[in-house]
């Protein structure tokens, strides 16, 4: 089975070729969805002009060397071509589709290592809604990569190394292990850090304690090592608690922290210095990627050690590129990071050519990640102006779930296990919704709609058609097909659902969720269309039409558990 709009691109090229010579068989046919057929190419409009021909005449060549189409193909206005398709055709392939294990997903060849650098929470405070975005895009992308057949290297780049973990260090000590373990764990790392910063900033004592636990850490003395594992397992123990609760796909075998490139930064430093990548500037290390200006129009540095020998954000990612390219073996690395880091990726990923660390066979992508804002416009915060906790938000959507079914004649553990996942669905998929690199409102009202382009809308698509099966005491696994396009909203929804496996080759490629969210809703609507239209297992329905019918239900259901399962949104039973 194959994507009609792939298909139709490359038959209106062939022509192209054949009408007009090889030499134009790689304009862009231009393949849109159109209201007027199923789809409309525009190219003899643009091709009109480089041949100097009426565009209406360019598009009547076409025409002709499109006779053996499996449809229809005429002429409209100035110049476009509307092109309906045969139903048989869309029948079979949609068949073609049903019968396939992999429901239309082709797997990449030659498979890829794609490194995937996402999460990233600093151990040192809470995670909150900031951590939200990167966790959820870079998690999809994992999984779509991995549907696709790709190598997937996830990595957690913690903030878990550098000067405040002095503090933190001598503060678990003031207040003992056991007490310090029971708050962290218990997601109080933001309190947990405020404590230790007060006595850093009001006790002298306790501020020259801590700096000389600084050097003790990097040094790597047994028992300050020892402390800080301490501080960073029950750190860990809490993160993964709100993985699981948002069904994320990271373990702590993907940790890969900014204290696990501490040993390379000396090296990556010497050998930038030495290649002649990086010279000293007011007594700091670094390197002057081309094309790279600030305010004062000065060439702008990417510092990768501090005049006071210190290493910062620069000098990790310099060793973590590096790693990945030569140890990791990457073909594509994706940084799933906020759009505020724009500029630092760039450098750093222009260093990193200058150095040889980048080559051209190895593709280096910072997918940006735009600012949650709540209602007012501005960057979503508590009344106190405090960052909102990861798990205060997850809670809270999870309760106003529960709330949304507690009409619907649960029990208690049934209307948990939905709430939950209502609730995490509602949440993940309002954020891959919209583009990676936009603002979004964060807005519960609207996430948790069972109207419209959202998470709830989509579940109770895939809940409504297991219920189909159930009144038909049938499995959808049992059904058999083929699949046959009597009806127009049949039809529609056959055609629709052949555009899945494109669409994730698409997310893949572009690295855009958003166009996977856009699919699934568009399925699920189609499908309601169709649930309303044509009758599955009512009185008068013929068991051949119901059978048939039953078989589009199946591939509906498919994709549209496959798409929520590579956005990670669950799929409940029943809603």
């Amino acid at each position: 089975m194959t994507d009609p709009q792939k298909v139709l691109a490359e038959r209106v090229q062939q022509a192209l070729a054949s009408a007009f010579g090889a030499e134009h068989a790689d304009a862009d046919p231009l393949i849109r969805p159109s209201q007027f057929a199923d789809f409309q190419a525009n190219v003899a409009m643009s091709l009109g002009k480089r041949l100097r021909r009426a565009p209406r005449e360019v598009a009547e060549a076409i025409k002709a060397e499109l006779s053996d189409f499996p449809g229809t193909v005429e002429v409209s206005g100035p110049g476009f071509l509307n092109i309906t398709l045969d139903d048989s055709w869309i029948a079979s392939q949609a068949t073609e589709m049903f019968e396939d294990q992999r429901t239309g997903v082709t797997e990449i060849a030659p498979a890829q290592t794609v490194v995937i650098d996402y999460s990233a929470p600093n151990a040192a405070k809470e995670m909150h809604v900031g951590h939200l975005r990167t966790t959820i895009v870079g998690d999809c992308l994992a999984r779509v990569h991995e549907h696709l057949g790709n190598h997937v290297i996830r990595q957690n780049h913690l903030g878990d190394w550098g000067t405040p973990f002095g503090m933190l260090i001598e503060h678990l000590l003031d207040i003992g292990e056991e007490a310090a373990v029971a708050q962290l764990e218990a997601g109080q790392g933001t309190e947990y850090y405020q404590a230790a910063r007060a006595k850093f900033d009001s006790d002298e004592d306790f501020k020259q304690r801590s700096r000389v636990r600084v050097t003790t850490l990097q040094s790597g003395d047994p028992e300050t090592m020892r402390l800080w594992h301490v501080f960073m397992d029950a750190t860990v123990r809490y993160f993964n608690k709100v993985y699981e609760m948002l069904g994320v796909t990271l373990t702590d075998a993907d940790i890969a922290g900014e204290s696990m490139y501490n040993p390379m930064l000396e090296k990556t430093c010497q050998d930038l210095e030495a290649a002649g990548v990086a010279t000293i500037s007011e007594g700091a290390l670094c390197v002057f990627p081309p094309g790279f200006t600030g305010s004062d129009d000065k060439p702008l540095p990417l510092i990768v050690r501090k005049s006071d020998g210190g290493y910062g954000y620069a000098s990790t990612d310099m060793a973590a590129i590096r790693y990945r390219v030569h140890d990791l073996k990457a073909d594509r690395i994706l940084y799933v990071v906020g759009a505020d880091q724009a500029l630092h990726f760039r450098m750093v990923f222009a260093a990193a050519k200058m150095a040889g660390w980048l080559p051209d066979t190895v593709s280096a992508e910072h997918i940006q990640i735009g600012m949650m804002l709540g209602k007012d416009g501005r960057r979503f915060k508590t009344r106190s102006g405090e960052s909102v906790k990861l798990t205060e938000l997850l809670n809270e959507a999870v309760e106003r779930a529960s709330a949304a079914i507690a009409d619907r004649g649960y029990d208690q553990a049934t209307r948990e296990e939905i709430a939950h996942a209502v609730g995490m669905g509602a949440v993940k998929y309002a954020d891959l919704s919209v583009n990676h690199d936009s603002e979004y409102v964060f807005d519960f009202d609207r996430m948790l709609g069972f109207t419209g382009n959202t998470g709830p809308y989509v579940q109770y698509a895939t809940a409504r058609i297991r219920s189909i099966f159930r009144r038909a005491g049938r499995s959808p696994e049992d059904v058999t097909g083929p699949i046959v396009l009597d009806a127009p909203a049949e039809r529609a929804l056959g055609l629709h659902l052949l555009g899945f496996g494109e669409t994730v080759a698409q997310v893949a490629a572009l690295s855009e969720p958003h166009r996977l969210c856009a699919f699934v809703f568009e399925t699920a609507s189609l499908f309601s269309t169709f649930f309303e239209e044509c009758p599955v297992i009512k009185e008068g329905v013929d068991p051949e039409t119901s059978e048939r019918r039953l078989a589009l239900c199946a591939l509906t259901l498919r994709v549209l558990e496959t798409g929520l399962d590579l956005l990670g949104v669950p799929v409940p039973e029943r809603m």
